[in-house]
């Protein structure tokens, strides 16, 4: 059920006040573009337009050079969005240009980096498409995007491994999952049916036996570029690791049956049936996905985040209570409709 939050840059402070980083005034798409070509030195800018969500972690722009090619240019807003670039860059140099022969889509590629007040602006080579809303996907484009997730779990492990960045154990998975539960059960506003469901769920062995993959670990609607029902471009590296296949699949839930059938199926198609629990963990971590939102409430002491968050419980212990007699499994309904899912999407981003 993961996708994207609030506005990013935003913090949400105590009693749902939002707390904003040291204010940064927002750099304009011509100061962008001369940034760029300090940056990268034969990159001639002809053309220039801002690029993004205003008021976002990063100012961007997107440029036009003179030879045609487009570059996109991006300057942290905040120490989260600086954290999340520089890790995006070291995912970026894992997937070398051998490993992305391998995936059937473009990914961003580095072409230069300038300091400006105490931080960077970087320029990638801008990755053709366009994003589309989850509650607008076909079975055409989500069989796609079930294709791309699975040439990505299908990389070698050792480009992750050697790159230095996380690898996770199904065990590690695990342990993870029922600190989750555990943490979410200490607020006392978790619903006894949806507690006991999700800790039924760890302690089902055979749930937790699968083999770890490349994960892009942040994936959401919006990572996905599209034409023609097809994924041109998948953007946003930063959590790339070695983990449970499911972190990148439970988003598609939301989706409703047909959009997570057709993804899955075509998922299933390319990789095989090598986690035969698979679908039931995508289920779970979707579910997870509200518990979470719940407990960044608390940490930051928002009554806002944490009376949102039970209300969607309560809509998902609805679900979860029309279904009592089928547990966590392949035919287990949607937890939430698409326009609460969307709600609480466009939401956690930086809970993350």
């Amino acid at each position: 059920m993961r996708q994207r939050g609030p506005a990013r840059g935003v913090a949400v402070g105590r009693r749902g006040h939002r707390a904003t980083y040291p204010v940064v005034m927002a750099r304009s798409h011509l100061t962008l573009a001369a940034l760029a070509t300090s940056a990268v030195e034969s990159l001639e800018v002809a053309a220039s337009q801002p690029f993004g969500s205003p008021g976002g972690d990063f100012d961007a722009a997107l440029l036009t050079g003179a030879d045609g090619r487009h570059w996109t240019i991006r300057v942290p807003r905040s120490e989260r969005a600086e954290a999340e670039q520089s890790a995006d860059l070291v995912a970026l140099r894992a997937l070398s240009a051998g490993v992305r022969t391998r995936l059937p889509f473009a990914v961003s590629t580095y072409a230069g980096q300038v300091p400006v007040d105490g931080t960077r602006a970087v320029v990638y080579e801008f990755v053709y498409g366009s994003k589309h809303p989850l509650a607008s996907f076909g079975a055409e484009y989500a069989a796609s995007i079930g294709e791309a997730i699975a040439a990505i779990h299908a990389l070698p492990t050792s480009v992750v491994v050697d790159a230095g960045l996380p690898a996770h154990s199904s065990v590690d998975t695990l342990r993870g999952t029922v600190d989750l539960v555990d943490r979410a059960a200490a607020t006392g506003l978790i619903p006894a049916a949806l507690l006991r469901r999700w800790q039924v769920a760890t302690e089902e062995s055979a749930l937790w036996q699968f083999t770890p993959a490349v994960v892009n670990g942040a994936l959401g609607s919006d990572s996905f570029l599209g034409a023609d029902e097809r994924v041109t471009g998948v953007l946003g590296w930063h959590a790339l690791r070695v983990g449970d296949p499911a972190r990148d699949l439970g988003w598609l839930v939301a989706g409703g049956d047909a959009v997570f059938d057709a993804a899955f199926a075509a998922y299933s198609r390319v990789r095989g049936t090598v986690d035969r629990q698979l679908r039931q963990r995508a289920t779970l971590l979707s579910e997870l996905e509200v518990a979470r939102w719940l407990l960044h409430g608390t940490d930051v002491r928002s009554t806002e985040i944490v009376d949102d968050a039970v209300q969607m419980l309560s809509a998902l212990v609805d679900e979860v209570q029309k279904d009592i007699m089928n547990p966590i499994g392949p035919q287990t309904m949607p937890v939430l409709g698409v326009d609460e899912v969307e709600r609480l999407l466009e939401r956690t981003e930086h809970v993350r």
